[in-house]
């Protein structure tokens, strides 16, 4: 007895030390934040766990979406047995141990295992084979969370046994109360800019704004003793009442300015309003239209120093990079979308100069807005009132019986023809004859035009 009293006095102190993110990891579906799509009220998820009738499943997101929150809730909800491993650290020893376990539960007592295994795809082929006998005969209920595509990374006879569920980024919204349920949990208050910061810079992860509002919070205090001279702390002189930004409640000791938040961050908030970011973002879109490297280098150094986000900032790169260069040199959307990854995959300071390299690189190519206007015209046909019946030559003539309804009869495999082209109609009548894309004179396009315009003259 003494034993248990002992355990459970460490691991109360132990929860008063843990990060912010684990002391508020909920116990409750409804307390959840995001991922209402799986686990909202009726949503499927939601309707097997609260039955205890799940089924193997893969949890598939971004860090700090819920994956492990996820499992945590199933293991207090579950009648059956939780066990827990790390594909980081644990090999097949330690997964037959699992096994073992949950044949001697099933045979003594009846009782179910579910196993909840987090980064299963850092586990090779080997690994993941020696899971598959036990998910398949059901002896185990897999639980496998992983932040990459499991198409790719888990074995597809796993995969197939598995419920796949994608769980989303975080939107500014849900991390906007996660920031407000931390700084209550930290007792601390906050200017709403300070707060916006925090959502702003978290790039949808739940466990980054956490994070960010703990050290925030320290942050405050430790500013808030020094100000006092004496090492006690009081309401910050820099900021209003110890109310704003928490939505009322008792008086906070602990006050986060946006200082503090874009401290803890480490990054500046974005210092010009609503306006000013659409005014900023038009002139560097604009001015990279425009063929204007320099121009285009000042505004990202602009939104930069100003704390834009640099994904939106590189979104919209490679949207110009189609809509406004296109076929005229079609490097340009590779090179904008590295930049976008190099974003993602090197972070702030440093993809600063891969986006430099982006605005360059799209400044000073050819220019084109034909694929623009293609698709417009395009999309005008397709809204258009008619049949939009596909031509019977191109119908899917695969399954049985789709000859005889005259499915692929007359269809000519460009293959089969010179040059890997043959002349033939693509589209439902009404719309067989409109021209969409007319290459420009500029760059890569220019070469194009002379093959389309001779194959568009083509009987066919």
């Amino acid at each position: 007895m003494d034993g248990d009293l002992f355990e459970a006095a460490a691991a109360e102190r132990l929860r008063g030390r843990s990060p912010l993110a684990a002391r508020l990891r909920p116990r409750r579906l409804d307390d959840i934040v995001g991922q209402q799509h799986l686990v909202g009220p009726g949503r499927p998820l939601r309707r097997l766990i609260e039955a205890d009738r799940l089924s193997s499943v893969i949890l598939w997101g971004p860090p700090g979406t819920g994956k492990t929150t996820l499992a945590r809730v199933v293991a207090l909800a579950t009648a059956k047995a939780f066990e827990e491993l790390s594909a980081v650290t644990a090999g097949v020893k330690d997964v037959r141990g699992v096994m073992e376990r949950a044949r001697d539960r099933l045979g003594a007592h009846g009782t179910g295992t579910i196993l909840f295994l987090d980064e299963v795809h850092r586990f090779n082929k080997a690994q993941q084979d020696a899971l598959l006998p036990a998910v398949e005969d059901g002896l185990i209920t897999l639980i496998g969370a992983t932040t990459e595509n499991p198409h790719f990374e888990v074995n597809p006879p796993l995969l197939s046994r598995s419920t796949l569920f994608r769980l989303n980024p975080l939107d500014d919204a849900e991390l906007v109360e996660l920031a407000r349920r931390g700084l209550a949990a930290e007792k601390a208050a906050a200017d709403e800019d300070a707060v916006q910061h925090l959502a702003a810079r978290s790039g949808g992860d739940g466990r980054h704004v956490l994070t960010s509002v703990e050290v925030a919070a320290a942050l405050a205090a430790h500013r808030t003793a020094e100000e006092s001279g004496d090492g006690s702390e009081h309401e910050s002189a820099s900021g209003p009442g110890p109310d704003a930004g928490t939505g009322g409640g008792a008086p906070s000791t602990v006050y986060v300015t946006l200082a503090d938040a874009e401290a803890a961050a480490d990054a500046k908030a974005v210092r010009y309003g609503r306006d000013g970011h659409y005014d900023v973002i038009s002139a560097f879109i604009k001015s990279i239209r425009g063929s204007d490297a320099d121009a285009g280098l000042y505004w990202l150094a602009r939104m930069l120093d100003a704390g834009e986000d640099p994904r939106f900032i590189a979104r919209r790169l490679v949207i110009l990079a189609s809509e406004d260069i296109g076929l005229a040199d079609d490097r340009a959307l590779l090179v904008a979308e590295a930049a976008a990854r190099a974003v993602e995959y090197v972070g702030l300071p440093e993809a600063q100069l891969n986006l430099a390299h982006a605005v360059v690189c799209l400044a000073v190519a050819p220019k084109s807005n034909r694929v623009t206007v293609a698709l417009g015209r395009a999309a005008a046909d397709a809204r258009a009132a008619g049949a939009g019946e596909v031509p019977a030559h191109l119908r899917d003539a695969h399954y049985a019986g789709a000859r005889s309804l005259g499915h692929g009869e007359g269809y000519l495999y460009p293959h089969d023809h010179p040059g890997g082209w043959v002349a033939q109609q693509h589209r439902p009548a009404e719309a067989a004859a409109n021209v969409y894309y007319e290459p420009s004179e500029q760059g890569a396009e220019a070469a194009l035009r002379d093959r389309l315009t001779a194959r568009r003259r083509a009987p066919g």
